[in-house]
């Protein structure tokens, strides 16, 4: 294997993701197998965990898959649980499930606000606490916060969602303070409109999508493989001495 392939290679490395069954997850999941982690993937379609549950056993990689809630105390309990259970340890901690619940700020409704919250801000937190002890004593472990160029910029009706991940990226940044000396580096990576169902969703109306590849330099959406790739980069140890970062994949929106 050439230096350069040592330097990406995920083999014998341990691996978690949240959200694992579509759009960004999924593809982090493959990416990651496929440079040789063994995978514990985590979300709330069984269908879905069954399906790439399969395609990376076939790959040739262990892979364990967890039904739950992440939004619940309970389902981050049986996930720190159950992921410990099956592997013993958890050395790449993607944290990349995330809801968007759109409003306007005087009609956001408090529930969605508490659940934007306990999924894409108290979820990463207290999923990092299970296994953070764990990497301190092996002396090493890559933490990854899926963000958004959301908690950077401000979106209109976007006031849950831009709040949670603007959270995120400074929650990133203490646990790079306090872990980065037991060789544990933490980063967020930050996307602009990726085409996921997601994101299709919330930005396929053409009128609305249009005026946001008009802000966009790159004139363009992003694609899954475009964030997988940069996780695995920070995933590995090329990466050993990027800490503390909130890396921007916006086909340059926050560049402007």
């Amino acid at each position: 294997m050439a230096e350069w392939q040592n330097r990406f290679s995920l083999l014998g490395k341990c691996a978690l993701v949240t959200g694992a069954t579509k759009g960004i997850g999924y593809t982090i999941s493959i990416v990651l197998a496929d440079a040789g982690a063994d995978l514990v993937i985590v979300g709330r379609d069984k269908t879905g965990l069954d399906e790439l549950q399969t395609r990376i056993l076939e790959m040739g990689k262990r892979c364990t898959s967890i039904l739950a809630d992440i939004s619940t105390l309970e389902g981050l309990d049986k996930v720190g649980q159950e992921a410990i259970k099956a592997f013993g340890r958890i050395d790449i901690l993607v944290n990349n499930a995330g809801i968007a619940l759109l409003d306007p700020l005087l009609d956001i409704k408090i529930e969605d606000w508490e659940k934007t919250i306990s999924v894409n801000l108290r979820a990463p937190l207290i999923l990092t606490r299970y296994f953070v002890p764990g990497m301190k004593k092996r002396g090493g472990g890559k933490i990854i916060n899926l963000s958004s160029q959301a908690g950077v910029n401000a979106l209109d009706d976007h006031g849950a969602y831009c709040a949670s991940k603007g959270g995120l990226n400074m929650l990133t940044k203490v646990m790079a303070s306090e872990w980065a000396k037991y060789n544990i580096q933490t980063n967020a990576v930050c996307p602009n409109v990726i085409l996921t169902p997601m994101g299709e969703k919330v930005w396929g109306d053409p009128e609305k999508g249009g005026a946001m590849k008009a802000k966009t330099p790159a004139r363009r959406f992003g694609a899954p493989i475009e964030v997988a790739d940069m996780v695995l980069y920070l995933a590995s140890e090329a990466s050993n001495y990027v800490c503390g970062e909130i890396l921007m994949i916006d086909g340059g929106y926050t560049a402007i």
